[in-house]
């Protein structure tokens, strides 16, 4: 047994659940971003009970780690690591956008291998956090915080076929409706099962992150304001 808890709270939909390896136990979600951390405890707890696993039997633990919600990464995050320091059992932090190509990478069975997949996390107003990846995931855009035009991407969209998707693709195909044959847009999430497997295939290769120094991806700086007097 290879008993994995696996936590994804950096997008607007968050999913807990407990695999053992890539096959999901149980699962809970939440669909109300702003209760993300209250939920957060509340269904590790159930998923572990409705198991029958202690939740010393944890063999792992992963989170999503960003970009994304800003208080969601640090939610997650903060619970991984202070489960991983208590259990002693190795911490994974997935990369949000990466484990969103992989979900639709699986969703698209039989997809062309020169194709790009570009996720986009809404971060308001024409701005997305944004990458891109080959179907091996291998990374071709760095993550980034990006404001969107109708030429974003035009060097990548000139010779194959290039899928986007995500909270924030709604905006960027307003932008570029029609604008090349090769501009895909998808309704894709991320799933239950292709977070189990994406945190799986981190395991077996033994891709963990260092408990004290390891950090998260924010991509830009959070900025927020304060009242005066």
């Amino acid at each position: 047994m290879n008993y994995i808890l696996n936590i994804h709270t950096t997008g607007e939909k968050a999913i807990i659940n407990i695999s053992n390896e890539e096959c999901v136990l149980s699962t809970a979600i939440n669909e109300e971003q702003k209760d993300h951390a209250s939920f957060l405890h509340i269904a590790i707890k159930k998923i572990l009970q409705d198991n029958d696993i202690a939740i010393r039997e944890l063999n792992a633990i992963g989170a999503t780690g960003g970009p994304g919600s800003y208080t969601g990464i640090r939610v997650g995050l903060a619970t991984a690591k202070g489960l991983c320091f208590a259990l002693k059992v190795p911490l994974m932090i997935f990369n949000s956008l990466e484990l969103m190509a992989f979900s639709a990478i699986e969703n698209l069975d039989g997809v062309d291998n020169p194709s790009f997949f570009c996720p986009m996390i809404d971060a308001r107003r024409m701005e997305v956090f944004t990458a891109v990846y080959d179907k091996k995931l291998y990374e071709v855009n760095a993550p980034i915080a990006l404001i969107l035009n109708e030429n974003s991407f035009d060097e990548l969209i000139t010779n194959r076929p290039f899928y986007y998707f995500g909270s924030g693709a709604e905006k960027f195909k307003k932008l570029v409706d029609n604008h090349s044959p090769n501009l895909n847009y998808i309704l894709s999430d991320v799933s239950s099962e292709s977070l189990a497997k994406f945190s799986w295939n981190k395991f077996k290769k033994n891709d963990f992150d260092n408990l004290i120094s390891s950090q998260a991806l924010y991509v830009k700086e959070f900025h927020t304001t304060a009242k005066i007097g």
